[in-house]
């Protein structure tokens, strides 16, 4: 099922294009399309987005609603915010594992015109003010470059989507070839998950010394990790310790015979989830 990321800032027309597409795909070339959205798990937008916390839970959701929609057949349209880059490459993750397509709709507006739109909203629809700014201000821009949001389509208010280049990239492209990160291995090693919990712990115990002289923006080396942690803020250990457990939980089920590179792969995933 490839997976259509919905992405902008609120009341940019996610929504709309997300039924536009829909439309086309189901009359033009008889796919079955399946809508994730905002609504689907409850959400109140002025109390989700007020705290990190429930914030958090509610991406958690709608991540959980794709990856148990997600397979080969059909599309999938998650019509959301998708404002963090962290959290876009996560969902790419997920079409990876499941070797399907993906393309990121990025539906571009003044956040003038967004505000504008926004007041001629229901208040039961409408974000507040307040809500409204703050996610202007933590908004992501998509960019091609990254794999994770690419291919990319940007849509202007005023935009006709572009509908066949945008069907091409689902069903005439190849989906992104599965890697390490995704794939299940045979387990070989009868220590891996002895060194899945070694290693992993001595990178929270080096990042944690690191926290003690370190400013935000700095860079920790990590031995036998080629790559560094990115420091952009004071990290918890209790934070540190939950994305520990996230990353054991999926390397769990994708084991790895050269157990060398488990440094560096729970060095990029810290460096995705830790912003």
């Amino acid at each position: 099922m490839p997976l259509v990321v919905m992405c902008g800032l609120p009341c940019s027309g996610k929504t709309t294009r997300t039924n536009q597409l829909k439309h086309y795909l189901e009359s033009e070339l008889s796919k079955a399309v399946h809508i994730i959205d905002d609504h689907a798990i409850g959400i109140d937008k002025n109390e989700i987005y007020a705290e990190s916390k429930s914030e958090k839970d509610a991406r958690s959701a709608l991540k959980s609603a794709v990856q148990r929609k997600l397979s080969r057949e059909d599309v999938l349209i998650l019509d959301s915010l998708n404002y963090i880059k962290g959290y876009r490459y996560e969902l790419f993750c997920l079409t990876k594992a499941s070797q399907t397509p993906h393309a990121v709709i990025h539906c571009e507006i003044d956040p003038h015109q967004a505000a504008e739109w926004n007041k001629n909203r229901s208040e039961e629809d409408s974000y507040s003010q307040e809500i409204l700014d703050a996610l202007v201000m933590r908004f992501e821009t998509p960019d091609s470059r990254s794999r994770w949001d690419s291919p990319l389509f940007t849509i202007h208010p005023t935009d006709e989507l572009p509908y066949k280049e945008i069907s091409d990239s689902l069903f005439q492209r190849k989906p992104p070839p599965p890697n390490l990160a995704t794939v299940a291995q045979p387990l070989s090693s009868t220590n891996f998950l002895y060194e899945l919990d070694r290693i992993t712990q001595d990178v929270i115990n080096v990042i944690l010394d690191a926290q003690k002289t370190s400013v935000p923006g700095d860079k920790v080396a990590i031995p036998n990790a080629q790559e560094k942690v990115e420091l952009f803020k004071h990290v918890t250990l209790a934070e540190l310790q939950r994305t520990r457990r996230q990353f054991i939980s999926y390397t769990k089920m994708h084991p790895m015979e050269d157990t060398s590179k488990i440094g560096n792969m729970f060095v990029q995933y810290l460096n995705k989830s830790i912003r």
